[in-house]
């Protein structure tokens, strides 16, 4: 869900690295722009490079084969392995052939797009579980070094100044395009920028590439604001209204619309935003009794009745006007400090207070601390994230209103309560959710480690990949707390990179790492060199998978469209029937990891009942985990206590010592 290795330009995990903290840790060089509408004025327009961009890659049909057999392997038996084996065989010189040709075809006939954005798409909004805790994931904002502008009034309203800003610097086409520099020191200027904006936009993306600098998809932007999933029967609807002008605001369950852009498109004044914001918080209106919003907490089909009983009772303007709001903030009563406390409201709370079908929502707590929950079905973390790290960048270093600051009353007539006309049966079915919610909530448990003996910087110091490093501790964590099993891992990795990239899978779990697990839990006496020599094997595994993954050549998503069109025919090869491909995709350890200046810490639900959701950050000088799962299925503590002891092992490794 939130990793974003984009491209693996050279072998090795030198260049991998830099390009993960790039896309993960972005800063912007642009011209400043003295108008406060924007955020900046890029030299070279946004969708410049959007037209060159390379397509995305079919890799061949013999390689998806041999990479996935190479995946199966460490989580397979040796039988199971030799009859998958022989259904690989089978599907590659049979039906697989067919189907691979016919998938190339379809491509070329659409060049506008890529071959897994369609089929990738519909997964998600034909999916009928619930996106809460399914999803969508969360990424908590860090505090304002300044105390007074953490007040949950102050950064509200300097979140959605900064937030229309933002917006305001995408439509007008002058938001910095989102690049890769290989070497920042020769092209991260505006020598570079010169050049490239002179260029035609059907051969950008080529003078760039003579810069050595890598531009990258923007397609989903535009979904990022005034988006909603809609609830439909079958297959639900992505709804975009770009001319409304106003936030949504959920307080106590309560919606209100707060008007942000005049009719002339202008920014409506901070000082009137504050104002409305303070209204909405001061007023004395009960916790609602039939909150609306936790129904975006239930199954789709569920929810889609409800929705259009709804529409059918009168409720289409106040449904529109969720819709269609810039985005969703949610101000919470709540003010937790304990990190577990503050992710569980992050990621699922009661659910009384948000709207999980809006692209995204700020959650702001009653002491100010912030993060943004967002749906998936739109698009990936690159969007986000770059939302993310311009709007802090902006509150912290260019608020609009500070704690001084006297709000314009005038801004109170922004403000629009919206009210409902609910049948019985939409009560009725508001506290049967709520009820069903709490009980899924209970369910799961969350818990987090934080290791401070040494981070990023250490491991770097080894010659070894960060990334790497936490995908193995994860690896030899769950094989030691399942007494020496493997299991399926997924961890996403973008392809935006090219024009419709998603995501394509990088599987962790390797011969190598297997391998390396055993040897970690031999009794066999081993020197620290035997040792580093196993971890050192599945660094340069990892690098591989994850360059293969970034250019396109992983297997999952090229069987996943294959599937997609034999599923069309109403045909089901063997491979897909084998209970091995079941098993890969039953991802027991979900991962996912973000590293930004601006993110305190983030998190998700399991993909499968007795899995794992695991959300890492490596820093300079730490390591941290939120896992989740849900007991007695999986066990979080005890997962995160043979972590605790993994990092531990694995330091002594690097330090050329032994260990029990």
């Amino acid at each position: 869900m939130f990793r974003h290795t984009v491209i693996g330009l050279k072998n090795g995990n030198t260049k991998l690295s830099k390009y993960t903290e790039y896309i993960t840790k972005a800063t912007y060089s642009v011209s400043a722009d003295p108008n406060e509408t924007y955020l900046h004025q890029s030299r070279v327009p946004t969708d410049h490079f959007q037209p060159s961009l390379p397509r995305l890659p079919i890799p061949k049909l013999e390689e998806t084969c041999n990479r996935y057999l190479s995946s199966q392997q460490p989580i397979l038996s040796s039988d199971e392995f030799s009859n998958t084996a022989k259904l690989v065989d089978e599907f590659q010189k049979g039906v697989g052939y067919d189907l691979h040709d016919e998938l190339v075809a379809l491509d070329k006939k659409n060049k506008h797009t890529s071959y897994i954005g369609a089929p990738w798409f519909d997964m998600y909004i034909k999916d009928r579980r619930p996106v809460a805790l399914n999803h969508n994931p969360f990424m908590s904002f860090k505090d304002d070094e300044r105390p007074g502008y953490n007040d949950q009034l102050i950064r509200a309203t300097n979140f959605i100044y900064s937030s229309m800003r933002f917006k305001n610097t995408l439509e007008k086409n002058i938001l910095e395009p989102e690049v890769y520099h290989l070497n920042p020191k020769l092209s991260n200027n505006d020598k570079f920028r010169n050049f490239v904006r002179w260029l035609p936009s059907s051969l950008s993306w080529y003078g760039a590439y003579w810069y050595k600098v890598f531009p990258l998809d923007m397609s989903q932007f535009p979904r990022l604001m005034n988006s909603t999933r809609i609830p439909r029967k079958g297959q639900d609807e992505l709804y975009t209204d770009d001319k409304a002008r106003h936030v949504l605001v959920l307080r106590k369950g309560h919606f209100y619309t707060l008007t942000v852009y005049n009719e002339d498109g202008t920014m409506v004044p901070a000082a009137q935003i504050h104002a409305g914001l303070k209204s909405i918080l001061e007023s004395q209106a009960e916790p609602s009794k039939f909150p609306l919003g936790v129904m975006t907490t239930q199954d789709r089909d569920s929810w889609t009745d409800i929705r259009s009983s709804l529409e059918e009772s009168g409720n289409m303007e106040a449904l529109k006007a969720i819709d269609g709001a810039m985005f969703a903030l949610a101000l919470d009563e709540e003010a937790p400090e304990d990190p577990t406390e503050l992710s569980r409201l992050f990621l699922h709370s009661n659910g009384t207070n948000r709207w999980f079908d809006k692209s995204f929502t700020l959650i702001m707590t009653g002491n100010g601390k912030t993060c943004v929950n967002f749906e998936h079905s739109w698009g990936d973390g690159v969007a986000v994230l770059r939302y993310f790290n311009e709007v802090y960048a902006d509150t912290t270093n260019k608020a609009k209103v500070s704690p001084t600051d006297t709000p314009d009353m005038s801004g109170v007539d922004l403000v629009k309560k919206l009210e409902f006309n609910m049948s019985d049966d939409v009560k009725e079915a508001i506290v049967s959710a709520r009820s069903s919610f709490a009980e899924k909530i209970a369910s799961l448990d969350l818990s987090f480690i934080q290791y401070d003996k040494f981070g990023k910087n250490f491991i770097k110091q080894q010659k070894f990949s960060p990334d790497a490093f936490m995908q193995f501790a994860i690896q030899l964590a769950y094989y030691r707390h399942s007494g020496g099993k493997t299991a399926a891992t997924y961890e996403s990795c973008s392809t935006a990179a090219f024009r419709h990239g998603r995501t394509e899978t990088i599987r962790p779990c390797t011969n190598e790492t297997k391998l390396a697990c055993e040897l970690f839990e031999s009794s066999d006496i081993k020197s620290p060199g035997e040792l580093r020599a196993a971890l050192d094997a599945c660094s340069m595994k990892h690098s591989i998978l994850t360059r293969d993954a970034a250019m396109g050549n992983g297997f999952d998503r090229h069987l996943f469209a294959m599937r997609a069109l034999a599923a069309a025919r109403n045909e089901v090869p063997e491979i897909f029937q084998d209970p091995a491909y079941a098993k890969i995709n039953h991802v027991i350890l979900s991962t996912s990891t973000l590293s930004s200046p601006a993110l305190l810490i983030g998190g998700f639900g399991p993909v499968v009942k007795d899995g794992l959701g695991i959300g890492y950050g490596v820093e300079d000088e730490q390591l941290g985990c939120i896992v989740t799962s849900y007991p007695p299925h999986g066990d979080v503590h005890g997962f995160l206590s043979c972590m605790q002891q993994t990092f531990t092992d694995m330091n002594l490794v690097f330090s050329g010592k032994s260990f029990k």
